[in-house]
């Protein structure tokens, strides 16, 4: 089974105390060491995500998927390297997605592809975020005692399904972490085509029939310059 990064990153501080020249070379530096990993290890996904508020340290999400706990560790040590590394937040946490068919049944229109891009991705263009959706990143865990309670599932289930279809629900996945946090056991996440439909899928998680048996922390999210990172998986 396949391992899922859920990286939560950012830059400290100090990278905005280089000059741009400095930054620039430790950019590239960085770009060719991690492109060279993904070959080797054979990285399946690279997608990342930026908040729409962003936290102090906590400015991107990323989902990175690899074959194994060896292809993983090579990630992450190499990501941290400095000179590049030196100057990144790292929070990283080992997943597998479940649920997948589960997951597709709720989604209400196709998502449209992601085309990679033809141009040789050690050159990096200008990064944007995708501004047609906006994702919903959920870090979720049951609250003690949530099975004893009468939480009225069938109702829940219901509306939510209601909000995904009405509000023309682009993609749900769910991850559960290898080792659970104590805060957070699972990430769903969400994409929408407007922040209305976003918004309206966070009311009906919350609803007290179903939103006091779970503890949840919400970030909406764009998905950042998918076509590059797209174009960094190896294609066969």
């Amino acid at each position: 089974m396949s391992i899922t990064i859920l990286f939560k990153g950012g830059r400290l501080p100090s990278w905005h105390a280089l000059t741009r020249d400095q930054q620039k070379a430790s950019e590239q530096e960085h770009v060719d060491l991690m492109l060279g990993i993904a070959h080797r290890h054979r990285m399946m996904r690279l997608e990342g995500f930026r908040l729409m508020a962003p936290q102090d340290v906590f400015q991107r999400f990323w989902l990175l998927e690899f074959p194994d706990l060896a292809d993983v560790q090579a990630w992450i040590n190499a990501e941290m390297a400095p000179s590049y590394g030196s100057h990144g937040y790292y929070e990283y946490h080992l997943s597998h997605q479940i649920q997948p068919a589960y997951c597709t049944n709720w989604v209400a229109a196709d998502p449209p592809p992601v085309v990679p891009l033809e141009d040789d991705p050690h050159t990096v263009p200008p990064l944007l975020v995708d501004q047609s959706s906006v994702v919903v990143l959920n870090f979720e865990r049951n609250d003690p005692g949530a099975d004893l309670t009468d939480a009225a599932p069938d109702a829940y289930i219901d509306k939510i399904r209601s909000v995904a279809l009405e509000g023309g629900l682009i993609r749900l996945e769910c991850f559960a972490l290898i080792a659970p946090n104590d805060d957070w056991h699972r990430l769903w996440l969400a994409e929408f085509p407007s922040i209305e439909t976003a918004e309206a899928w966070i009311e009906a998680e919350v609803d007290p029939a179903h939103g006091r048996t779970a503890t949840r922390v919400f970030h909406f999210a764009r998905k950042w310059a998918p076509e590059y990172f797209t174009s960094w998986i190896p294609r066969e």
